[in-house]
């Protein structure tokens, strides 16, 4: 049922998805959104309020759970990694020491595995206030497969109605993105857009081909019985952590904003330790009940796994933006898009 365009707010007269769970929130900094939306905590706030705003709504915001400084060098080391100043990407040359950081960050949508490749990344998935957070909605053991780096600057796509599990198959549906903010996040500039509530049914909605160049090669999910108008944007300070379930219907929209603006954010994802992760190739001679991606970064707690050791498969690589059109992953097909 998702098919319209959503470029701006839904109107006041919507009902709410949100299910607003109570509780102290934190001390608030943050002067942007104007008023603070349900959801939105600080790292002080009472934790029993954050898992109970999750369970119920699939989402919460951290506020300040990076700090300024931090998000700088965040925002020095992206730049470094599209000059292929932290190793050579795949199909990528190295940027001329005189091109502007500009012309070299709007060469790309995103990065997959940049934790690979940095170690300012990689210390991302430690940050205290994260592994707080996590410990909270997923639970004391808690394991990192895969981060994700957007630059997104003024033009690129978003990415259509889908959710995290689809990708990343969690045995115990205990997935977790966590979206951080390097740059304030507005609807103008393509912030995250959730339905709220849309994780409990549990299902993995049908995948389509959109054919829509506001988004790119991703499929998008179809039939599921919500629509475009119920959900809300979530717009974020620079600093700020998005944590959304595996399951939660989520999607963005292209950046907007003014030539020379970018919507930087590093996307981490979570699991937890108990559940095997039977995502990847098949190894040969393996079988899909017993197998268990070991290239993952232990975060908080115990690995009842340890005994199975550890791998380094994945490699840095860049996502296909759908500038010179986008391939089936499966079988190779062109993939067209409505003009």
């Amino acid at each position: 049922m998702s098919s319209a365009t959503l470029e701006s707010s839904p109107p006041a007269a919507q009902p709410s998805l949100v299910t607003e769970t109570g509780g102290f929130a934190g001390t608030r900094r943050n002067t942007f959104p104007k008023v603070r939306p349900p959801g939105y905590f600080s790292p002080d706030a009472d934790q029993a309020a954050i898992k109970a705003f999750y369970q119920a709504n699939g989402y919460f915001v951290l506020e300040n759970g990076f700090t300024a400084e931090e998000v700088e060098a965040l925002k020095q080391e992206t730049t470094l990694i599209c000059r292929g100043e932290r190793g050579e990407l795949p199909n990528q040359e190295k940027a001329n020491p005189a091109e502007p950081d500009e012309s070299v960050l709007s060469r790309f949508l995103c990065i997959h595995f940049p934790h690979k490749c940095s170690d300012v990344m990689l210390a991302t998935l430690h940050s205290q206030p994260t592994v707080q957070a996590l410990t909270t909605i997923i639970g004391p053991n808690v394991k990192c497969m895969q981060s994700m780096l957007f630059m997104k600057a003024s033009g690129k796509p978003g990415q259509a109605w889908h959710q995290d599990e689809d990708y990343i198959a969690t045995r115990d549906k205990s997935l977790v993105g966590a979206w951080i903010a390097m740059d304030r996040a507005t609807v103008e500039n393509g912030c995250l857009w959730v339905m709220p509530g849309s994780h409990r049914p549990g299902i993995l909605w049908e995948q389509r081909w959109h054919g829509d160049r506001r988004f790119d090669c991703a499929e998008q999910s179809i039939n599921f019985p919500f629509t475009d108008d119920q959900s809300i944007p979530v717009e974020v300070e620079p600093g700020s952590v998005v944590f959304f379930n595996g399951y939660l219907l989520h999607r963005s929209l292209p950046n907007r904003a003014p030539a020379g603006t970018f919507r930087r954010s590093l996307v981490n994802h979570f699991m937890s330790c108990e559940s095997h992760l039977p995502w990847g190739k098949l190894p040969e001679h393996d079988h899909i009940a017993h197998h268990d991606n070991r290239d993952v970064v232990i975060v908080a707690g115990q690995d009842p796994y340890a005994w199975k050791g550890y791998a380094s498969i994945n490699k840095p690589h860049v996502r296909p933006s759908g500038d010179g059109g986008c391939i089936k992953w499966t079988d190779g097909t062109k993939l067209p898009y409505q003009e």
